[in-house]
Formats: C-alpha cells, structure tokens, sequence
C-alpha cells in the first residue's frame, strides 16, 4: 500500500542573525553550519503533522508509516498504569526482554540530530526560582568538562552566571553561556553546538532589586533606545530568550523551599511562560526546584503540574546536580519533540483484504484515529492505548522508537482465531486451527495442480465450444521398439500413445408447462412471473410452482435430458473422435435414428 502523508513538520532551521555569535572553532573561524536560531518552527497538532502509517505486513509509512521495516523483536508492551504515575516511566524505564530506553551515550546525538547540531538551551522562568544555578551546574557538569581547548574552557567558566539565595534579583539582563557557541565533541561521530541561555525572567511579588527607593529600577538595554524600568526589561528579555536564541526551552519553577518565598508567589509567572512556549509549540520540560527534590510533598507538587500543565516535570536540587540528573532533563526532553513519523506494520494477511472489508477498515480507522492525536514522543503511549479499543486488534507492541529521528515504529498483533475464521468465511470450509489448515492446504494443492491442466481446455470449451486437455508426460506410453524394413534399408518403429481429453460444449434445451386450471388463472401466473422478472430477474428461479421452485423444476428436466444418453452412442462418439485424431480424417458423416 503505498504511503499516505498527512503532513510534514517543518526542518528545525533557522537562519543565522546577522553579527550573531555561534558555533566558534579555537581560531576564530565559524563552523560550518553553525548558526543562532531566531525562533523555532511552529507546528499545531491539526496541521504540520509528518505522521505516517505503514500497512499491510507495513502498514503505510504512516503518514504515517508502525512499520516501514520488520518489527526488530526488541519491543515493549505498553498498559494502563496505576493513575498517578509519571506518563514516561513507561519509556524510560529498562524493559527485561529489551524496552524502549535511551543510552546515555545516545542522549546528546538524538538532541543533536532534533536541533540539526546546535543545542540552544533557554532556560527561563519566574524570578529567584534557581535558573542561573541549573545553569551553573549544567555547565560545570556537561559542558566545561568537554571543551577540549583550555583557553576556551577557562573563557567558558569565567561566564557562568552568578547565583545566590535570598530575594535578591542576581541576573538584570539575559546572558548568554558562554557567549559564544562552543564546539563539543562527544565521539569521533557526534559534534554539536551548545550554548546556554541565561534571562531575568517574569517578576513576582516580594523579589528584591525591581525598586531604588520607591521607584522602578530603571535599566538600558539592547532593545530599546532608552531606559525602561528592569520588570519590562526582564520581560522582552526573557520573550527573546523563548522565542529567539533557543531551540529547546527549561521552565524553572520551585517549590519555595530554596528561599524564603512562598510557592504561592511563583504560580502567575510560571503559569505565564509555561503558555507561551506551548503557544509557540517550542520541545521544553519543567524542573521543579526543591532543597529535598526526593520528598513526598515535592513529588506530589511535582505530579500536579504534571497535571496541570500536560508537560512533563522533573523534581531536582538545582544547587547539587548530578551528571545523571542532567541527563534525565535532557532525555526528557527528547519526549517533548514532535512526533514525526509513526510506522506500523500489520498482520501480513490484513493488507490483502479488500479495501472496504470490515477487519481492514475498522484496524486501518483506530490507526489513524489514534495517530492523528498525537502531536509529541511522550504521547505515543495514549496512541497504543487508544489501539487496544479495536476488537480486532489483540496487541501493540513498540518495535523500535529513534528519538534522533522522531520516528516510532509499532507492530500490530491479531489473534489466531481471527486468521482462521477469515479463512473459513473465504474459502466455505470449517478451519479452527493449524490442524484443519494443513491437511486442508495439501488437499487444496493437489486438487489446484489437477485444475491447471484442464483450466485452459474450459476456457476453450467457453469461448469456442470444443476444448482440448493435453496429456501429461506421466501419461504416455512407449511401446517396444520394432525392426522395420522397407525396401532394402531398415529402421526402428517406435509408438507411443496417451490419453487425450475432449470437451465438447452442448447446448441442452427443456421446458416446463405446468397445468394450473383455467385460462384465467394461466394469465395470472405469467403476469406474477413477469412481473417477478422485472423486479429482480435473479429472484425469478425462486418462483414457487406446486411446491417447488422454478430453479428445481427446470434442473430436473435437464438432468433427465443429460443422463437419458445411452451408453452405448457414448462409446460410438468417442471411437470416433479416435478415429478423427488418429487417422487424420477430416470427413464425418452423421446419422442420428
């Protein structure tokens, strides 16, 4: 079935701002393909969606496409978890017989290949929530430890932002660390930019350093040719951030733990940026940060803006990240990129159902259905869940799932059962199993092989009245040779002889008269079958006559015309049609007593 395409997701490109830095080598030279993204592709989950569906033993490259290609065996069963759970556990979590999991070794070139080798990262959100130091630990963890070039690496570390505690604002104007991209060379294969993106973010209540004295504190910046006061200022700035310099976004929000701001203070500016990046349909994660990330009442908060935000959440200490935890930020993020490409691939025996067969439509209908809901990787889930409301689908199962690619890859099972009753329906034979089914096909085998000889002949016989069945080789027989002599020289005489198959086509006529009365009551029984034929001429042989249809009273006539046949004017006919072939006679003269 070839591929249906609902739509493609725009490349994640963006062309270099003039003067901008990006992607700088230790000479000073550019790299190629370096570039500053202004803003990131917009995608809605109505338009813009490259999901396709592979059918048949592929079910299309869905627009689709769970299977462009057999099912790899390393796949993971998805199911309904207890409410509550975190919605990726399902895909991060090892599966003992080979799930869906991303290597570590793996994180940095998906996100690579996501963001076409440039890892932006803007990191935003209210004001004293912990971001200059997620970005700090960041660097200090993922980024200064791979910078090859000490000159650059000692650059790089003296631009890591300043973070503190308290209600002091530390950061008056986006920053960008470092400032210029830097090249970071996980394997021989795998090179990427990476540049972090530091901003004020939206003010709150109770923040210290929007005021001197009682008025705004008033600031210059890039943006405007005069001063505006630092609440404008961190708003343009951190809109910049969102929709300009990055291409992947974390929204840092807290608890309230880390200073002495209540929670309460936060939720109006984080509920602010967390609209605007899905407005803008931008991949981000939210990082709730908290002094015991770990306790119950973090976890719980964390689970709510789950919830509430439909976005996925990560409970850290900002101030102490680990390597593993900033990898599990990063791997979370490759859920949050749209989902490009869904591949299915089917029971080989679905795809050759007819077009409007009930199975096939109603397996093909949930496919697209579940797959035009989905918009991101974390949702793929809900798209398997959604398949198991098809009765006729018995499994999914998640083959192969390349983040780099946002492709998924799913097979599709249906029970035996099903394949079996098919095969009873088509071919009007009870099959319940494979028992039924093998016999059955060794039987069907030999009779097809005996119909291939005489296919052709009947095919004769309905074109032009007389058909002819070749002999086989296993067929003929050779008799001994014999010495010939004829004049003065000799010879061998070798005879060979093998049954032919004649078949002749004859018209065979009969005629049904029943006798039912009166003239009157003759005319009502033509005008009934008449009328009858003009209905519907099929429904005319049902006709009933004294009991018995039409169909019945016709065949009987015919068979006793046909089996009437005397024996013995058989046998004359084929002693003639011998000699005919035999002979080579052309002459026949027929006399019928």
């Amino acid at each position: 079935m070839p591929a249906y395409r609902t739509g493609d997701f725009p490349s994640h490109r963006s062309e270099r701002k003039a003067g901008a830095s990006g992607g700088g080598l230790p000479d000073g030279r550019k790299r190629p393909g370096a570039r500053t993204p202004q803003g990131f592709p917009h995608s809605s989950p109505g338009r813009g969606r490259g999901n396709r569906v592979a059918s048949g033993q592929e079910l299309p490259h869905i627009p689709g496409g769970y299977h462009g290609g057999k099912p790899s065996g390393n796949g993971r069963r998805f199911g309904k978890g207890p409410a509550g759970d975190d919605p990726l556990s399902a895909l991060r979590d090892k599966h003992p017989q080979g799930g869906i999991a991303v290597e570590k070794s793996s994180i940095y070139e998906d996100i690579a290949l996501r963001t076409e080798g440039d890892i932006y990262i803007g990191v935003v959100g209210p004001v004293r929530t912990g971001k200059s130091t997620f970005i700090k630990s960041f660097m200090e963890t993922m980024v200064l430890p791979r910078i090859d070039n000490v000159y650059l690496r000692e650059r790089a570390k003296d631009e890591l932002p300043q973070s503190g505690s308290g209600r002091t604002i530390m950061t008056a104007e986006p920053k960008f660390v470092p400032e210029d991209a830097v090249d970071i060379a996980l394997d021989e294969n795998t090179h990427f930019n990476v540049r972090m993106i530091d901003c004020v973010g939206y003010m709150i209540d109770g923040a210290l350093g929007q005021l001197e004295g009682d008025a705004p504190r008033m600031v210059s910046t890039p943006w405007f040719d005069h001063e505006v006061s630092l609440r404008e200022a961190a708003e343009t700035g951190t809109r910049k951030v969102i929709t300009e310099h990055s291409t992947i976004g974390i929204v840092v929000t807290t608890d309230g733990t880390i200073s002495d701001l209540p929670r309460e203070e936060y939720i109006q500016a984080e509920e602010r940026v967390v609209e605007e990046l899905k407005e803008l349909q931008k991949p981000f994660v939210l990082v709730l940060n908290s002094v015991e990330p770990r306790s119950p009442e973090a976890q719980k908060l964390r689970r709510q803006l789950e919830e509430r935000y439909q976005v996925s959440c990560l409970a850290l200490d900002c101030a102490n990240l680990t390597q593993g935890d900033i990898e599990g930020v990063l791997r979370t993020v490759l859920y949050e990129f749209p989902a490009k490409e869904f591949r299915y691939t089917l029971p080989s025996w679905v795809n050759v159902l007819e077009p409007d067969n009930e199975i096939r439509c109603q397996i093909y209908d949930t496919i697209y259905r579940c797959t035009g809901q989905i918009s991101r990787m974390r949702d793929v889930k809900q798209a398997l869940e959604g398949l198991s409301e098809c009765s006729y689908i018995s499994d999914s199962l998640i083959t192969s799932m390349p983040l780099g690619e946002g492709a998924v890859e799913i097979r599709i099972m249906a029970e035996d059962s099903l394949y079996y009753t098919i095969l009873s329906q088509r071919s009007g034979i009870p099959i319940r199993d494979q028992a039924d089914f093998l016999p059955l096909l060794c039987e069907l085998s030999s009779i097809r092989e005996e119909y291939g000889r005489i296919r052709s002949a009947l095919d004769q016989v309905r074109q032009t009245g007389y058909g002819i069945v070749m002999p086989s080789r296993s067929e003929m027989t050779l008799d001994e040779p014999e010495i010939v002599r004829q004049g003065g020289r000799f010879g061998v005489r070798l005879k060979a002889s093998a049954p032919s198959i004649h078949m002749i086509r004859a018209d065979i006529k009969t005629e049904v008269s029943p006798i039912v009365g009166s003239e009157r009551q003759s005319e009502e029984l033509v005008h009934y079958l008449l009328s009858e034929f003009e209905d519907s001429p099929e429904k005319i042989w049902e006709s009933n006559i004294f009991g018995k249809s039409l169909h019945e009273l016709v065949n009987e006539g015919l068979n006793n015309k046909l089996y009437r046949m005397p024996e013995e004017a058989r046998a004359k006919i084929q002693e003639t049609l011998q000699r005919i072939v035999n002979e080579n006679s052309s002459g026949l003269i027929c006399i019928i007593l």
